[in-house]
């Protein structure tokens, strides 16, 4: 301001010289006024340029430097437009973490404004509900989504609880299921939650049915035990028929046993640290332990019929045996044998079972059991590692089977990093093979040399 002062004082005394120097008294008057209004016309046009500059707004064309009253302001309101800037910048910034920490969210998100439109959504709600983010902005929500129970949803305005949708994606092979929620917030506006909770409802649905299925038997033999001991208890029997009751209970009690050692079996694979590849299995042994208990399982359900399975294992090997598998013999023993008693307990008396080792171009290895049964309805075949799952529940019953038989093997089959495939067509028989991977598996030291093994 005290610039500002002097520099109009400097520019009156000169007018005033001047004039005085040209005109005397009423030239020192004309010059004091000439000067006032030529210091007001330049500072006037100062004023014009910072006005301009304050319209246009662009920090990075300034007007050229100048000083008093309006270069300070201009200092001043340049920076605080400086400042600004940088903190829109840094909002911006932040805005677009935001923006994408909700693109890589799990779950769907939509941004709804007061009248239902389509402000934003991420790239998981497109692929739940097929938006398309650019095409449809500001397209109504309700005309995008036509499911009827999520239009009745939207119009009831109650968004206490969700509401469960079919995704878009869902075919009847592979259903998809959704969970909605809105959620309003600010003047109107929404967020809509959406959640892809099938696996949730499959294991939902796999713990109902593995609780039916525990109690159904368990309760089965149970009852059973229950009604002999009561028929004990109360009637005068023979010894006859005191020894026919007491084998259908040992029956039934170790039906319960088998039930239980099979879920504890699969509790313990399921909380043990898997295996490495320190410890090296013979499948040579392997094979003659599935063979052994194959043949005596087989033994004990044809003992009153005129016929008898036809097994065929692989032939012995010399010396250096079939090769090793890297893993846990118990285990492995148990998934191996399992293929083998199935085939054995689903195969009519007259049936063959064929067991099989090879070995793959990619240094892996194939066990597989091949029998002559009933085969299996392909719609089975995916459920079939399921607990207590059963394409014929009397069958398993009759021949002895828990329902846990497969799901051990697809348990201890992964703890080995070996695939389980399952060839089946009804009338034709089925075949179960395990894929060793080359890391899991080794071949003999002379297996160059040696012919494949063959059946026999």
């Amino acid at each position: 301001m005290a610039w500002r002062i002097l520099v109009f004082s400097l520019s009156q005394v000169l007018g005033l010289l001047l004039g005085w120097w040209y005109g005397g008294a009423w030239g020192a008057a004309v010059g004091g006024a000439l000067a006032g209004w030529c210091w007001f016309a330049a500072d006037l046009g100062r004023g014009l340029r910072v006005l301009r500059w304050f319209r246009h707004g662009d920090l990075d064309a300034l007007p050229q430097p100048m000083h008093g009253l309006w270069g300070q302001a201009l200092d001043r309101v340049r920076r605080l437009l400086r400042a600004q800037q940088l903190q829109i910048q840094e909002r911006e910034s932040q805005l677009d973490d935001i923006f994408a920490a909700l693109q890589a969210s799990p779950n769907g998100l939509v941004l709804l404004d007061s009248e239902g439109h389509i402000e934003w959504c991420n790239q998981i709600a497109c692929a739940h509900f097929g938006f398309d983010a650019e095409r449809d902005r500001m397209q109504l929500l309700g005309n995008l989504v036509r499911d009827p129970d999520f239009t009745a949803y939207l119009a009831s305005k109650d968004y206490a609880h969700g509401v469960v949708l079919q995704g878009r994606s869902s075919t009847p092979s592979r259903p998809v299921r959704l969970s909605v929620h809105i959620y309003p917030h600010g003047q109107g506006r929404k967020l809509m939650l959406s959640r892809d909770i099938t696996a949730l409802e499959q294991a939902e649905a796999m713990r109902r049915d593995f609780v039916a299925n525990v109690s159904h038997e368990i309760r089965t033999p149970l009852t059973v035990l229950t009604g002999f001991v009561e028929t004990l208890q109360t009637l005068k029997l023979s010894p006859e028929e005191n020894e026919r009751y007491l084998a259908l209970m040992a029956q039934q009690a170790m039906r319960m046993q088998n039930v239980v050692q099979g879920l504890l079996t699969l509790s313990r694979l399921e909380d043990s640290p898997w295996p490495g590849k320190g410890e090296w299995v013979s499948v040579q042994r392997l094979l003659e332990q599935c063979a052994d208990e194959g043949r005596a399982l087989s033994q004990l359900l044809t003992r009153n019929q005129p016929q008898h399975h036809t097994m065929v294992f692989p032939l012995p090997a010399p010396a250096e045996g079939l090769g090793e598998i890297a893993g846990i013999q118990s285990e492995l023993l148990s998934a191996l044998s399992n293929l083998v008693a199935n085939a054995v307990r689903y195969t009519p008396a007259s049936g063959s079972i064929t067991v099989r080792w090879r070995w793959l171009d990619d240094g892996g290895a194939v066990f597989s059991v091949q029998d002559t049964g009933p085969g299996i309805d392909p719609k089975h075949v995916p459920r079939l590692t399921e607990r207590f799952y059963r394409v014929d529940h009397s069958r398993s019953r009759e021949t002895g089977g828990t329902g846990l038989g497969l799901s051990i093997v697809k348990h201890v089959l992964q703890r080995h990093d070996a695939v389980l495939e399952i060839d089946s067509k009804p009338g034709r028989g089925s075949t179960f093979s395990v894929h060793f991977p080359a890391s899991r598996v080794r071949k003999p030291h002379n297996a160059l040399a040696m012919p494949t093994p063959g059946a026999g």
